[in-house]
């Protein structure tokens, strides 16, 4: 039998999280990812003593909660903060919550509906019969920070790609209107985390290698290949 203490251990980590210990767990996470992209050191548990005494909670509690985040992470299309693997095992209230604080702590909204996103694999893994759906989907407003982007550079990328794509090297999927093949332009660091909009910082990927970059278990994998295949770009 596990001892008795993990299983309390496990019931504190998940239980009765108060608004000010999730914007404090959000604000420590992205505190160390900022410190992990300016390659400076810093060490994980000295993150999870502080919020633990700072809120009488378990040490663990934080870290197994860095871990949940690292999965909103993941549903939102960014990257996790290394050795904090996706931890799915978060409620959908918490889960928004965790999106939110995001969001807010980062300065805007994104597109991403990160409950919306939990329903959809929850429901996947039962039988369902066919759905009404909505006939008249309601509208609801947000606002998106957006970053001005140089078309110069959007266009340099495009032509240097010559229609396929950067990463998995097959041509682009269909041409537009316009006579140009369909690629998406890619930062691997995200403007909103400081990537510059340069040559340097940005690739055009296929949509499947796109939404793989945002989304992928291997993700890392698939930027990590990028910056050994094309020499122009730099780590930011």
């Amino acid at each position: 039998m596990w001892p008795i203490d993990i299983f309390t251990e496990r019931r504190n980590s998940m239980s009765d999280w108060s608004d000010e210990e999730l914007s404090a767990a959000v604000e420590a996470y992205l505190e160390m990812q900022r410190l992990e992209r300016e390659k400076q050191v810093f060490v994980k548990k000295y993150y999870y003593d502080a919020l633990a005494a700072r809120f009488n909670r378990a040490s663990k509690s934080f870290e197994f909660r860095m871990q949940n985040i690292s999965f909103v992470m993941g549903l939102m299309g960014r990257t996790w903060l290394t050795g904090l693997k996706p931890a799915k095992n978060v409620g959908r209230n918490v889960a928004v919550k965790i999106q939110k604080l995001i969001e807010q702590q980062e300065g805007g909204a994104t597109h991403v509906s990160v409950g919306f996103d939990i329903d959809v694999h929850r429901l996947a893994g039962k039988d369902l019969v066919l759905p009404e759906g909505n006939p008249v989907p309601v509208r609801q407003q947000a606002t998106v920070v957006q970053h001005q982007r140089s078309p110069k550079v959007a266009a340099w990328v495009l032509q240097q790609a010559k229609g396929s794509c950067d990463a998995c090297d097959q041509p682009a999927p269909f041409t537009q209107t316009s006579g140009l093949p369909y690629l998406e332009i890619h930062h691997l660091r995200r403007l909103a985390d400081g990537g510059s909009d340069t040559v340097t910082n940005t690739v055009a990927l296929c949509p499947n290698c796109h939404r793989e970059a945002h989304y992928g278990q291997n993700s890392a994998a698939v930027i990590e290949d990028l910056y050994r295949k094309i020499s122009r770009l730099v780590r930011e």
